[in-house]
């Protein structure tokens, strides 16, 4: 049904108001995004710390973060499945549970591998809040009001990572390590407090409860071994044995995957039919590719910051904020004029920011002075939050009600694959680049960005693919 019809047809000359318990919702839903993205950088600089402690190699002390990454992987396929089974109120705010269950753990570890045990738990229960928090409010706003209310709560979820150094930073200096985890619990006892009165209840999916065992034991794995090996390969090197024989794991059991969603009867734990949906293969490769770029860079930017400028982790974290600023400041926007005009404009208006951001971080190894760092890394931050906040509104608006939790689950693989392959890439460049440039590091730097750039290029292609209009993306039934 296109969106033209119904609802939308009888104000074309407007937006209709957000809906004020939408925005408590979307609130309430972005409290446990915004923990599970600290707790992805928050814990890097506590490293030392930790060590110092608890004792142990830094080879095994790097499972701290590893293992909280790895778990997530594994369960973001089944979130989609769980939400169905049981309704995504109740797994929502069971893995929010589990999060903070995880978070006074890891705060309580004795040593290094309990650690590394809950800090896993904490994944989970990460891996499985953030898509089905997105499910739930894609369904509860609806194509009227969904790039909005997208663009207004993907701000927090964007500083998340910025802040999360400064963060750790402070508390390790002031504080103590453990204080990482506890600061999580009363910010997730508060999120499952106000969810009990503003997420609705919902009833799981009928006919729709069969685990995709099969799928599960292939997709969660393959996507495990995928991360994994990326990650050797930016430590290890392409062509060491522990990057390559994961990564082949991870073709045969990925490829395995596609057969079996393809041919079985059940309902698969991701959908590959969904990808018949032009609009929700646009999105889903445009997050992909965003999550390629804006990972990777985000990775070698603090080192920049930290290796050449001597910074320390604290500064380097606060360098950052004018990407995050810019994301916030163009966030809302973008998801108005989504709502009122269509995605494709946006989307290329915030690809071309994106590309203008990056070209004078190229020109890094010529002195490039700090303020024109500092704006350009603005724009690219709007850019940044000029195509997030469309992609998502996009995905979701294709896809039928019942099929937005499988949605969400896709979305958010696609988008840490593509993450973990931009960073495996621009650390390769990177070390490869140091080893010629010894004498001038931010030359190095510069030649990384210029790979960065052509990685920003690339979403320009499925921008293409995306609706010019609102009234081409296909309504989900209410």
């Amino acid at each position: 049904m296109p969106v033209e019809t119904g609802h939308r047809a009888g104000r074309r000359g407007g937006l209709v108001p957000l809906d004020p318990m939408l925005l408590r919702l979307g609130g309430v839903l972005s409290l446990a995004a915004v923990l599970a993205g600290l707790d992805a950088t928050i814990v890097s600089v506590g490293i030392d710390s930790i060590a110092s402690d608890l004792g142990g190699p830094l080879s095994t002390l790097q499972w701290v973060s590893t293992g909280y990454l790895l778990a997530i992987s594994i369960v973001i396929p089944l979130s989609g499945w769980l939400a169905d089974r049981f309704g995504g109120r109740r797994v929502w705010m069971a893995s929010v549970a589990l999060f903070v269950a995880g978070s006074i753990l890891c705060g309580f570890a004795w040593s290094v591998p309990a650690l590394i045990a809950f800090r896993v738990i904490q994944g989970v229960g990460g891996g499985v809040m953030q898509p089905v928090g997105q499910g739930i409010l894609a369904q509860a706003a609806g194509p009227d009001q969904l790039g909005r209310i997208v663009g207004v709560l993907v701000i927090p979820v964007l500083f998340a990572p910025v802040v999360g150094p400064v963060i750790g930073g402070v508390i390790v200096q002031d504080l103590d390590w453990r204080w990482m985890f506890f600061v999580n619990v009363p910010v997730g006892v508060l999120a499952l407090l106000m969810a009990v009165r503003v997420i609705p209840e919902d009833r799981p999916a009928a006919g729709r409860e069969q685990l995709d065992w099969l799928g599960l034991g292939l997709l969660s794995p393959g996507l495990a071994a995928l991360i994994f090996g990326l990650s050797a390969v930016g430590d290890h090197g392409a062509g060491s044995v522990r990057a390559i024989v994961p990564l082949i794991g991870s073709v045969v059991l990925l490829s395995a995957y596609c057969v079996h969603a393809v041919v079985t009867r059940k309902a698969p734990l991701i959908d590959l039919r969904l990808f018949a949906r032009r609009g929700f293969t646009a999105a889903t490769t445009n997050s992909f590719l965003l999550g390629a770029s804006l990972y990777g860079s985000m990775l070698v930017l603090p080192l920049y910051f930290q290796q050449v400028e001597h910074r320390g982790a604290i500064e380097a974290g606060f360098s950052l904020a004018p990407q995050a600023l810019g994301a916030a400041a163009i966030s809302h926007v973008a998801g108005r004029l989504t709502d009122r005009i269509g995605p494709r404009g946006v989307i290329f208006v915030g690809i071309m920011l994106s590309l203008v951001g990056t070209v004078p971080l190229v020109f890094l190894g010529s002195g490039l002075a700090n303020w024109i760092m500092l704006v350009a890394l603005a724009v690219r931050g709007a850019g940044i939050g000029a195509t997030m906040a469309p992609g998502m509104a996009t995905a979701f608006g294709s896809v039928e009600r019942y099929q937005v939790p499988r949605a969400a689950s896709a979305l958010n693989v696609m988008n840490r694959v593509g993450g973990s392959i931009g960073t495996a890439v621009l650390v390769l460049i990177l070390q490869g680049q140091l080893a010629q440039h010894t004498g001038n590091p931010a030359a190095a730097y510069g030649v990384t960005f210029a790979w960065a750039l052509g990685l920003s290029v690339l979403p320009l292609f499925p921008a293409l693919a995306f609706p010019a209009k609102n009234k081409e993306i296909p309504c989900p039934p209410k």
